[in-house]
């Protein structure tokens, strides 16, 4: 019994790792072309989430999604980021979830770039973004 109980574990387990998506080392995705503010770059999509590398020079717009969860991890640069009104510096290692709906905006304070790990939940198809003035 406890034999079949771990053979089981296991072939469940190497399922999981062999769908899973080898991407590490975030730090050392780098853009592949010029831009003048943003960048963004697609890592993975299905139904569920869409995962993006995001760089920005300056600044993100005022915006929120109306269908969409963000969740944002920095994974290089400082910033200020505004999320429904409130304001904080953030940095490398920092993380921040923006439920859909609430407006959020970013200014980069350093000389470097941000850049960001973005998961938009359920899967973005390009067309929920809405700009507040």
């Amino acid at each position: 019994m406890m034999k079949a109980l771990l053979t089981i574990a296991l072939i469940f387990c190497s399922c999981l790792f062999a769908n899973a998506q080898d991407i590490h080392q975030l730090k050392n995705i780098k853009p592949h072309e010029a831009y003048d503010n943003i960048l963004v770059k697609k890592l993975y999509s299905d139904p569920e989430s869409t995962t993006f590398i995001i760089w920005v020079k300056d600044f993100v717009k005022p915006h929120y999604h109306e269908h969409h969860t963000e969740q944002l991890f920095v994974i290089s640069g400082k910033g200020e980021m505004d999320i429904d009104g409130k304001i904080s510096r953030i940095k490398k290692g920092d993380f921040f979830i923006i439920p859909k709906g609430v407006p959020h905006s970013v200014k980069v304070v350093g000389r470097k770039p941000l850049k960001v790990l973005s998961v938009q939940a359920p899967e973005f198809l390009g067309k929920d973004r809405v700009f507040v003035e």
